[in-house]
């Protein structure tokens, strides 16, 4: 069974990091990309980040490009997503999600879903 298992949400003040982990399980190929997405109340879930598994390539939306950064770690099947100089609009609940391909993610076809984790950034 495919799963996907976020970690690493919590409480932050305005300017500091966190470390959003999230654990793939029941893949079978590296030809996958995993993404991460946001979700405030009240508005649409957002793309963040992409990572292609097998190419290692990856993708940001505007707002987080070059305060971000998504890794994997392929032996430990787990994609990171360090977050830095966070800001108080960068609160949501993060969901990571899995597709064939990065223009999946993109189209917003996406397959597998975690449960999310929340990130709250606050004084």
């Amino acid at each position: 069974q495919l799963q996907l298992a976020e970690s690493g949400g919590g409480l932050v003040q305005p300017g500091g990091s966190l470390r959003l982990s999230c654990a793939t399980s029941g893949f079978t190929s590296d030809f996958y990309a995993v993404a991460w997405f946001r979700q405030v109340p009240g508005k649409e879930r957002e793309g963040v980040s992409c990572i292609s598994i097998s190419e290692g390539r990856t993708e940001y939306a505007d707002g987080v490009k070059g305060r971000f950064t998504i890794s994997r770690d392929n032996g430990k099947n787990t994609v990171y997503l360090q977050m830095n100089s966070l800001e108080p609009e960068d609160t949501a609940v993060y969901f990571c999600a899995a597709a064939p391909t990065a223009a999946n993610v993109r189209n917003s076809e996406i397959q597998y879903w975690g449960q999310g984790v929340q990130v709250t950034v606050a004084s």
